[in-house]
């Protein structure tokens, strides 16, 4: 690729452009999809609810090896708090400024750009190389990659190998890849009492009283030790209410939301099992909702990491660190087909924040290790 000019700035620039805040994906995907058509992709544009995905096709047969992301974005939150607007990408000090640079516009023009070198040196290469992209990843995540690898499922496609450009690295581009992810289980924990003025403590039920003790427990629980892949399970508080703003009522009832972040150690089935468990030991009365966000996942040894190590390594000179931190993304709903997954993208210090950024200097080398992983599978002899 030619040092005097950066394609993939010039789209990662049309990208953020459009102030695609999920699930509105403003054009982006028209964009990328026409510039697949004209490498000669088969796109096939579907649309679930207020959703927008992108499955494209180039090649026949096997391996499989899909590119994968989202054009969706998050709010920008306090416009006033930025340095540049948010939906004005600006150029500053080596850096690309605005919601969606680092996730993961970025990336998407990086794929882009590496697909259109590497086929214009192996028009004719193996396999298939895909691209799946949804406008719901940030979203509530129903109707996005979940509805797409169904989809796929009951037209019996089977995926090989797919690489996610969520933004991976840490202080540098490639110095860590994901190979799996933990898995993630939120809680809605409704304790019941009896309201009642706190003067008269007998006539009454303090749900906050009652659930100290199982906080205790809930919060201090050692769920497993995890493994040589994943940390321990971690359950996390994020939310607690009660009261009725008046300083002499007890409330009727306290809530409380957390989240669980799971290795494979464990299942959702028994860790939702364990809290009741728990709560039950305390007497304490209760409703409690799970909603379980995915399954954590983990891509073993094989042919997408070693592919992507190797790319990391020629174009980086560094061997990244393989990791499961992190939180989700839609990988979750990509590898229970049997697909192995990584995820791969820029530096993430700035994602959801104010001021989010790419360093310039990495848009190209990021274009160059994804070209570098599709040749591998897609040029290689598979059996």
């Amino acid at each position: 690729m030619s040092a005097t000019r950066n394609p993939v700035l010039d789209l990662t620039l049309a990208l953020m452009e459009r102030a695609s805040v999920t699930p509105d994906d403003k054009g982006c995907q028209a964009l990328l999809g026409e510039r697949l058509q004209r490498l000669g992709f088969d796109v096939q544009n579907l649309r679930f609810g207020d959703v927008d995905n992108l499955w494209a096709t180039h090649g026949t047969g096997h391996p499989i090896v899909v590119l994968a992301g989202h054009t969706d974005v998050v709010p920008p939150g306090p416009t006033e708090q930025w340095n540049t607007p948010p939906f004005t990408p600006t150029l500053q000090d080596g850096h690309l400024y605005g919601r969606g640079a680092a996730d993961m516009k970025s990336s998407l023009a990086a794929m882009v750009v590496a697909t259109e070198d590497f086929l214009q040196q192996q028009p004719d290469h193996g396999g298939t190389l895909a691209y799946l992209l949804t406008s719901d990843e940030e979203g509530p995540a129903v109707d996005g990659t979940r509805r797409v690898i169904e989809q796929l499922d009951q037209q019996g496609v089977a995926l090989d190998y797919c690489v996610v450009g969520e933004p991976s690295s840490s202080a540098r581009l490639g110095d860590t890849v994901r190979v799996g992810r933990r898995g993630s289980l939120n809680a809605r924990l409704r304790i019941i009492g009896t309201q009642g003025h706190v003067a008269y403590p007998d006539m009454a039920r303090n749900p906050i009283h009652d659930f100290a003790s199982a906080l205790h427990d809930l919060i201090n629980t050692q769920w497993d030790q995890g493994n040589a892949s994943f940390p321990p399970t971690s359950l996390q508080i994020s939310n607690v209410q009660a009261g009725t703003g008046a300083t002499n009522v007890i409330p009727g009832e306290l809530d409380v939301d957390f989240n669980i972040r799971f290795s494979t150690e464990q299942t959702a089935e028994a860790l939702q099992q364990g809290v009741a468990r728990l709560l039950d030991r305390h007497s304490l009365k209760y409703q409690l909702q799970w909603e379980l966000s995915g399954n954590p996942f983990l891509t073993p040894p094989g042919d997408l990491r070693s592919a992507t190590i190797a790319a990391i390594k020629d174009v980086t000179g560094q061997e990244p660190k393989e990791s499961t931190s992190g939180g989700t993304s839609d990988g979750r709903f990509i590898a229970p087909t049997g697909c192995e997954v990584v995820e791969l993208g820029p530096i993430n210090a700035t994602i959801h924040k104010v001021n989010e950024r790419v360093a310039v200097a990495d848009l190209i080398p990021l274009a160059d290790i994804y070209r570098a992983i599709v040749e591998r599978l897609l040029s290689a002899p598979h059996g």
